[in-house]
């Protein structure tokens, strides 16, 4: 017997909480395929839906911000002069209409895309991604949120940790529950030959996908990609670097030139990059040094492949960083300029994610700062006892995959109740 049609509405308010929501909801499409599905991105233009096909019921936009208000107050001052009140209040019509024919709302972020799913008037569900006890050993949501996730209209509570919903439950909230992090679920290998030689440290750059953000985190990954080479020499060390893929293409020519990049010469950013800090571009996304005895590859195509199969991860970049740490991988962290990746940002992503990643430096990154992390990829790639504890730190801060699946299926048994246990009967 076939569910019965019900319809849903997935909101969220960010990168991360985009990608983790469009992971849910392709698994619960695929194996509820009664169920009629759309999605309200508030932040950015929601591009991880739109890649599965899915229906977007409210306007989007890219503001300057890029949804990092709560890290540099002058951001937002940009974000209001490009029409963030305006756009947020078509946004919060759209949710209200769409709730006038929804059955379950999918909130994930925080209070912004809780508040949309109230506001539609009807039940829903909360992942509260960017939230954990492991901040500061506790849970202390503000008011409001704390109002948001106790109504009866929020029938569960989806934590990206195990320990937050414990915390979350000898609170008092007995509905919050863990089971599992979506995040894990989309980094099954392609198989692509990164041309590694064996037994050689292997080194993971992650720059960020935000242009030209990464663009500029790219250049102090090069430098201290030569920093790392003399520190290991004479013994060899490899890089290898998972890009966006605008970075990687000469017709990026338009949008970079809106964002003051420069990519002249049809070049790509990333050959731009390259020259400007003493590297040759040879082709094949390759980069070659003097002082180093084989190239940096950069891929636009293998992120999975480049993270497994790194000894270390040095990264600038928000979720990619959370799942380096999942696979059980040192991290070394180094502020920039941002918007994105200050030291703020670096400093409580670490404490989120605990051990396994080392913040150098407090401010963007200088010579001093590449010195001292040189340094630091050499100590902890020798400390063997560190290394197997990144192994542990990562099942207990992040998980396994598995968790796409299991909120979806918790989703669904909320969506339809007893008909969905009669089917399965």
């Amino acid at each position: 017997m076939a569910l019965p049609t019900k319809r849903v509405l997935f909101i969220s308010n960010g990168h991360g909480e985009d990608l983790n929501a469009s992971e849910c909801l392709k698994v619960f499409r695929q194996k509820y395929p009664s169920a009629e599905v759309a999605a309200l991105p508030i932040v950015g233009e929601g591009n991880a839906y739109r890649r599965l096909g899915v229906e977007i019921v409210g306007p989007t936009k890219a503001l300057p911000s890029g949804g990092f208000v709560y890290m540099d107050r002058f951001k937002l001052l940009a974000d209001l002069r490009s029409g963030l009140i305006s756009l947020l209040l078509r946004q919060i019509k759209a949710a209200i209409d769409y709730g006038k024919t929804c059955d379950l709302v999918f909130a994930a972020g925080d209070i912004v895309s809780l508040a949309l799913a109230r506001l539609t008037g009807c039940d829903y569900t909360a992942f509260i991604v960017s939230a954990s006890a492991h901040y500061e050993n506790r849970m202390q949501p503000d008011l409001t949120t704390s109002w948001l996730l106790r109504s009866p209209k929020c029938k569960t509570i989806f934590t990206r940790d195990a320990f937050t919903a414990k915390l979350m439950s000898q609170q008092g909230i007995d509905k919050a529950v863990f089971a599992g992090y979506p995040i894990m679920d989309v980094l099954a290998p392609t198989g692509k030959d990164l041309e590694l030689e064996p037994n050689v440290p292997t080194i993971a750059f992650l720059p960020g996908s935000r242009l030209p953000e990464a663009c500029n985190n790219f250049g102090i990954l090069l430098d201290l990609a030569v920093a790392i080479a003399q520190e290991f020499a004479p013994q060899p060390v490899q890089f290898r670097a998972a890009l966006v893929p605008s970075m990687m293409r000469a017709n990026y020519q338009k949008e970079l030139d809106s964002k003051n990049v420069d990519g002249a010469h049809g070049r790509t950013p990333l050959e731009e990059v390259a020259i400007s800090h003493s590297w040759r571009y040879e082709g094949r996304a390759r980069l070659y040094h003097d002082r180093l005895n084989s190239p940096l590859i950069c891929y636009d195509d293998a992120f999975p492949d480049v993270l497994r199969q790194a000894d270390l991860v040095i990264g600038m970049a928000g979720t990619a960083i959370e799942q380096a740490v999942g696979l059980g991988k040192p991290v070394i962290q180094i502020p920039s300029k941002g918007p994105q990746f200050t030291y703020h940002f670096a400093d409580a992503q670490m404490r989120l994610l605990g051990a396994s990643v080392q913040t150098i430096g407090k401010k963007p990154a200088n010579a001093e700062t590449i010195t001292i992390a040189a340094k630091r990829v050499k100590e902890i790639l020798a400390d063997q006892e560190y290394l197997q504890s990144c192994q542990q730190n990562g099942l207990e801060r992040v998980g396994l995959p598995g968790g796409s699946e299991g909120i979806s299926d918790r989703f669904a048994q909320i969506l339809w109740g007893d008909q969905l246990q009669s089917k399965v009967n």
